[in-house]
């Protein structure tokens, strides 16, 4: 059943659909601050749902509790060291890092597990967390990858459909597989090319 939502899942191509999404996850769960962050790292950074739920407090945050400029790390499916820029993120993590310590949560994960700290959030629980925000919202098509689909989508967009720079994000090595990430169907592809001017 997960496998074939997980098949379907989609960039969250609309803007007020992105900003329902981010309202429910913010303000109908119980861990909100944590879920909204986790979706909007993964967005910024494009990282695989994994990598974003594996990250160490100290990858993002100095000893005393102050924001890095990048992070680096390890792409646990290819092995590939990844430095990802923080400051998209910015305003974000620190609303985050006042949340962790306003709620006295320590430890070693930048997103723990609200149930034992000393793990981090399962990508089988956030699975359940983006698919609870869909059942909420009626929308079939969210998953744990929406939040890298959804940021490689808005970079393609706001780039001025710059596929090469979307590939090199997504660490992609062919733009077959880049394009039908992004979702990029018959009708975004007319869409697209009625903006063109062809002369």
């Amino acid at each position: 059943m997960a496998q074939r939502q997980n098949h379907n899942v989609q960039p969250i191509k609309d803007s007020i659909i992105l900003k329902q999404v981010q309202d429910t996850l913010l303000n109908n769960f119980k861990a909100g601050r944590r879920n909204y962050t986790i979706f909007q790292f993964g967005k910024a950074t494009l990282l695989r749902v994994s990598d974003v739920l594996s990250l160490e407090y100290s990858d993002v945050f100095t000893e005393s509790g102050v924001l890095k400029e990048r992070a680096h790390t390890k792409d646990q499916k290819t092995g590939k060291p990844n430095t990802l820029y923080l400051k998209p993120l910015e305003k974000d993590l620190i609303i985050y890092h006042d949340y962790l310590k306003e709620q006295g949560i320590k430890s070693k994960w930048l997103f723990p597990s609200s149930t034992n700290p000393d793990n981090c959030i399962t990508r089988k629980q956030y699975y359940k967390i983006m698919d609870k925000t869909g059942d909420l919202l009626g929308l079939n098509y969210l998953g744990t990858h929406t939040m890298r689909k959804t940021g490689a989508y808005r970079v393609y967009e706001q780039t001025k459909y710059d596929i090469g720079f979307v590939m090199k994000l997504l660490n992609h090595s062919d733009q077959k597989s880049t394009l039908s990430y992004l979702g990029l169907d018959e009708v975004t592809k007319e869409a697209v090319l009625d903006e063109i001017n062809f002369g």
